[in-house]
């Protein structure tokens, strides 16, 4: 039968034929007209799918899997440009697709037509697909299943109706953080009230203040500025200031208390997750989100959790008594970073910011590219003359030794106003080889560094260096891929819990001497960090491990418990819980007023609901992966390559735990990682 052809592109940007958006003519007022036809098509060319009498994969699920591909190409922009650039009309026409689109997502997943194709073709084609293709369909026909395609009609529309709130309640959690963010600015007038502050924060926030027409410096609440004072700022008061601030955003308590309060949102959010979890028969939605995943059943989660606390809580307990010691004095939730930064100053002669003049972003970037050369046999070559979406934006090419183009990369570095905090990298353009076509994939990678000021180059703190790292691990997953069929390429259709795993391993050579010599130069005379400061800086990376690693347990077992304990006639218990999970794992104290839940766009906002716990378990799967390129040699392209070969090609293809038995030769070991932090012996 003849299946409806794409309708042609139209002067709309965003349903453009080119290889690469084109950002600089998107406009919001694009999008939704965008949406709306890409959405019309495809439902025309899956009614025609539907009616297929001998569905085949050929026939049925290649021209699906293009149009994913096609939609992807369409939204990705739109989604990446309200993260970034984010405005107003810019977020009313996002919000405006979100049902659009969980509408279409549901149709698509409920369609008992489509769901009997995918079964016809398993049992039909089954011996003669491939790994990859065998792999698809499984994870269609369970996707299928988790989407709720075999309940009656009634709890259908309920899940549909359910899954489009959920969207849109997603965006707003975000938006109100964003907005809570924006909002708030602090003037300081007193030169004693911002001694400790490095100069390239307190010229931009003298620049603020003349553009203000006021006097002294005016502050945003941008990432690196935050850090900058809670880390360096002398003055109690206005670490203080910024600490409330940043950890009240969009809630009940601090300087905007009320405004942005993402109160009923978050008790919304849990409401209807549960509520889709029980309409599918899980018992809560932290089972249903497990249903894909390595890990299976809650109790293995917080199992795991609290095998990693226990081993951490005797070294936590010591860290922070040690701390306060040091001090000479109780402290406050916003003097810890503060003294911390001072004690390890004191025993490593260290800092972040002395770091700085060592890491200026063009020679990280130059070290970081020539790593990636080394073990990946790869190229990397910026290219000029690509639409980007502000002028900070770059472009790399990553190609193969004879100049083949493999895949490409947009780098958006700095922070700035109307732009998410955090680091992340998403596909641009996700690899697809289908239609006698070849599209190599594309991603963004975004960080929130301080940018450059006057003459003097972006300088990097060594945690700066480590977040990118972790993006580009992230990127190199969606770059090397060899998947050809999108649902599988990259990033997706990788369980949760082991996406993770490339970022984190990536996190390892930031700390390896050959490489901190390879990324650094001095901002004015080009040296590298020297062998001694090398030395205490990579001591550093298992000063305070126990309390690092409490805290992020504290947040997965909060997230776990949240959303498995959930009982709609209690509602979502989100303080009471988070003071059970601190009772259990917390040795630092915290302010009563802290609203950290209601900022928490990881789980709220951010597809980590109930999946905080991956950062950790994908870390034991990291450090035991790195620990095989340290029996061989860091550098070592033998390995590297089984590493390529076995994770980062595979994609959603293949089942994680099997792919890093091939890769190490065995299931995973806690031990490299517990070792890596100094604190193996407490396990």
């Amino acid at each position: 039968m003849t299946v409806p052809a794409p309708t042609p592109a139209t002067d709309n940007p965003l349903l453009g034929p080119g290889p690469l958006p084109a950002f600089g003519s998107i406009r919001p007022e694009h999008v939704e007209p965008a949406v709306r036809a890409v959405l019309e098509e495809h439902r025309a060319r899956i009614r025609a799918l539907e009616a297929t009498p001998e569905p085949s994969f050929a026939g049925v699920i290649e021209p699906l899997e293009q149009m994913r591909h096609r939609l992807a190409r369409v939204w990705s922009p739109v989604g990446h440009l309200n993260a970034v650039m984010n405005s107003e009309p810019l977020r009313g026409a996002y919000n405006t697709c979100l049902p659009l689109l969980s509408d279409y997502h549901t149709d698509l997943a409920q369609s008992e037509r489509l769901y009997a194709a995918y079964r016809a073709v398993g049992e039909r084609e089954g011996a003669t697909l491939d790994a990859e293709q065998r792999a698809l369909v499984e994870h269609a026909l369970r996707d299928f299943r988790l989407a709720g395609v075999a309940l009656d009609a009634e709890r259908k529309a309920r899940f549909k109706q359910v899954m489009m709130e959920l969207a849109r309640l997603g965006s707003k959690f975000d938006e109100n953080v964003l907005d809570a963010t924006n909002a708030w600015s602090h003037q300081v007038t007193d030169p004693a009230q911002v001694r400790g502050l490095n100069e390239a924060i307190l010229d931009q926030a003298a620049r603020r203040a003349r553009e203000a027409g006021a006097s002294g410096w005016i502050f945003g609440l941008d990432q690196p500025t935050y850090v900058a004072v809670v880390t360096d700022g002398e003055s109690a008061e206005l670490r203080r200031a910024f600490y409330e601030a940043w950890s009240t955003r969009a809630s009940d308590r601090g300087p905007s208390a009320g405004r942005y309060d993402n109160t009923p949102v978050i008790e919304d959010i849990l409401r209807l997750r549960h509520e889709a979890a029980r309409l599918l028969d899980f018992p809560s939605f932290a089972e249903y989100a497990l249903a894909d995943r390595m890990a299976r059943r809650v109790p293995e989660v917080t199992d795991f959790l609290r095998r990693l606390a226990r081993a951490a809580k005797g070294a936590g307990a010591a860290e922070f008594a040690e701390l306060e010691k040091f001090a000479g004095r109780r402290l406050d939730a916003w003097d810890v970073t503060y003294y911390s930064e001072r004690l390890q100053q004191s025993r490593y002669s260290v800092s972040q910011e002395q770091l700085r003049e060592f890491l200026p972003l063009p020679r990280v970037l130059a070290g970081l590219f020539e790593l990636a050369e080394t073990l990946f046999d790869v190229r990397i070559h910026e290219r000029d003359g690509v639409p980007v979406w502000h002028p900070d934006v770059r472009y790399f090419d990553l190609r193969s030794p004879g100049g083949e183009t493999l895949a490409s990369f947009y780098l958006d570095a700095y922070a700035r106003p109307h732009k998410r905090s955090g680091a992340w990298m998403d596909d641009c353009v996700g690899r697809c080889d289908l239609g006698g076509r070849h599209v190599p994939p594309v991603a963004y990678l975004v960080c929130n560094s301080l940018p450059p000021g006057g003459d003097r180059p972006a300088l990097l703190t060594h945690d700066d260096v480590v977040t990118l790292f972790h993006e580009f691990g992230h990127g190199l997953h969606h770059m090397l891929t060899r998947v050809g069929y999108p649902s599988l390429a990259g990033i997706n259709g990788v369980a949760w819990d082991a996406v993770e795993l490339p970022s984190q391993f990536m996190e390892n050579y930031a700390w390896l001497p050959e490489v901190l010599t390879r990324i650094s130069a001095h901002v004015r005379d080009g040296r590298p960090i020297p062998d001694g400061l090398q030395k205490q800086l990579i001591a550093t990376r298992s000063f305070q491990a126990g309390l690092a690693m409490l805290r992020q347990v504290e947040f997965a077992l909060f997230d776990m418990r949240l959303h498995a304990e959930y009982d709609p006639a209690r509602g979502g218990r989100m303080y009471e819980t988070l003071a059970e999970v601190r009772a259990e794992v917390a040795v630092v104290p915290i302010p009563e007023w802290n609203r950290y839940p209601h900022n928490f766009g990881h789980i709220f906002a951010g597809g980590y609901g109930a999946g905080y716990y991956s950062y950790k378990w994908a870390e034991v799967l990291a450090a035991d992966a790195f620990a095989a390129f340290r029996e061989k040699g860091a550098f070592d392209r033998a390995t590297a390559r089984r590493f390529v070969d076995a994770i980062l090609s595979r994609g959603g293809s293949r089942d994680p735990l099997d792919a890093f038995v091939e890769f190490r030769g065995r299931k995973p070991d806690i031990r490299p990682l517990l070792e890596l932090y100094g604190i193996a012996a407490a396990a």
